[in-house]
């Protein structure tokens, strides 16, 4: 990418962010519901109605100015700007692959970055977007777990980088995938995510189908049960990455408050449409959890449910001092799955080299990880003395 053309894409990004914009006593309303906006021209004394064509211009139009909003008079685009911006959070900095995938980095407030990854795809694009500010799950083979866990983003920090990463690809919305697997753990920003999910799902709004939104999960279990009971579901992804919890207690901490069996019992009461599956993904990584054994345990325990797997070969980082398989061990566990009639994918890695691959998003200034940057939180010895390393 040449420097004018980076330029370019960070330009159109440069807004201000949050609910209350910095600098100023104006309102962002990016992220607010029809119902939040009703309140809005309320107390404009304005008519209702006046509420959904602002939520149009908003989540359908993608407009970014009030002089855009045409169909609202002069008068009320006026007493709108004087009070409330639409803003998506800027971005810091853009780095691009060889293979096309692209990480954008956004300052969500000052000092506070995220990112979001474009994968484009022939026949689909995607979007990994972010959810929290650091993660509380600390997963060992993931670099968010090694950044302290700051904050939640609101639902506009969440829609906006949707809306930020649409605009400036011009991607046509049925072509369009979200994947909630970024920087944090959905489930542990529950009303936020949710809320985000309900403006894109929204046929008057965003208009994304759910079919097309995946949620990822480390195993939030009551949260789990609690978005099996929500009116719009997205895609349900479970990362797994071990058979045993004795492994699974190291990698994903959380397992030591809900455990396998529970886990997986919270996934055989999730209510599933038509032909939908759960998809469980999995980690591979040398010697920990890649052996003939654990793939003919994987099947076990996942007899009887309506799934797919993912086994994602692990994206080797300097913050993670694990190793990934080789191709012929990657291979071997895939033909155990598959031998079983379990449809299994192996998630090639897009974006390696600009550290935009799955598990290696930790809002790094610099295109690549490196140990001139070590993380916040480093690997403890007696985790990788437990799992005999």
């Amino acid at each position: 990418m040449t420097p004018k053309l980076e330029r370019a894409i960070v330009n159109c990004f440069k807004v201000r962010h949050g609910k209350q914009v910095v600098g100023t006593d104006k309102t962002n309303l990016v992220g607010a519901s029809l119902e939040e906006l009703t309140s809005v021209v309320q107390d404009l004394s304005e008519p209702s109605y006046r509420a959904r064509q602002i939520y149009a211009g908003i989540y359908c139009r993608r407009l970014r100015s009030w002089e855009q909003f045409t169909d609202l008079s002069k008068g009320l685009r006026k007493r709108l700007e004087d009070a409330y911006v639409i803003e998506y959070p800027p971005v810091a900095k853009t780095f691009e692959s060889r293979d096309g995938t692209r990480r954008y980095l956004f300052e969500v407030s000052p000092g506070q970055k995220i990112e979001s990854v474009f994968i484009p795809e022939e026949q689909r694009e995607t979007f990994c977007i972010s959810t929290q500010v650091g993660c509380a799950v600390e997963c060992l083979f993931c670099v968010t777990g090694k950044l302290p866990m700051r904050r939640n983003l609101s639902a506009g920090e969440i829609v906006a980088q949707v809306l930020s990463l649409e605009q400036c690809r011009g991607c046509a919305p049925k072509r369009l995938n979200i994947v909630i697997m970024g920087m944090g753990e959905p489930l542990h920003n529950y009303e936020n995510v949710m809320k985000a999910v309900r403006l894109m799902t929204d046929k008057e709004g965003m208009a994304i189908s759910p079919r097309r939104i995946t949620l990822s999960t480390s195993g939030v279990v009551p949260q789990i049960k609690r978005l099996a009971a929500e009116p719009v579901i997205p895609n349900l992804a479970i990362s797994l990455n071990a058979t045993t919890d004795a492994v699974r207690d190291v990698l994903i901490p959380i397992n030591r408050k809900w455990d396998i069996a529970t886990l997986l019992d919270a996934c055989r009461r999730f209510p599933l449409e038509g032909r939908q599956r759960i998809t469980f993904e999995y980690v591979l990584i040398e010697e920990v959890n890649d052996t003939p054994e654990d793939a003919r345990r994987l099947v076990a325990l996942l007899e009887g449910l309506r799934k797919k797997i993912n086994l994602i070969p692990l994206n080797a980082d300097p913050w993670v001092p694990l190793r990934t398989p080789s191709e012929d061990r990657i291979l071997a566990f895939q033909k155990i799955l598959t031998d079983h009639s379990i449809t299994v994918y192996i998630r090639r890695p897009r974006g390696q080299d600009v550290s935009a691959a799955c598990g290696m998003l930790a809002g790094r200034d610099q295109a690549q990880g490196d140990l001139l940057h070590p993380p916040p939180k480093p690997v403890e010895e007696s985790a990788l003395a437990r799992l005999g390393l």
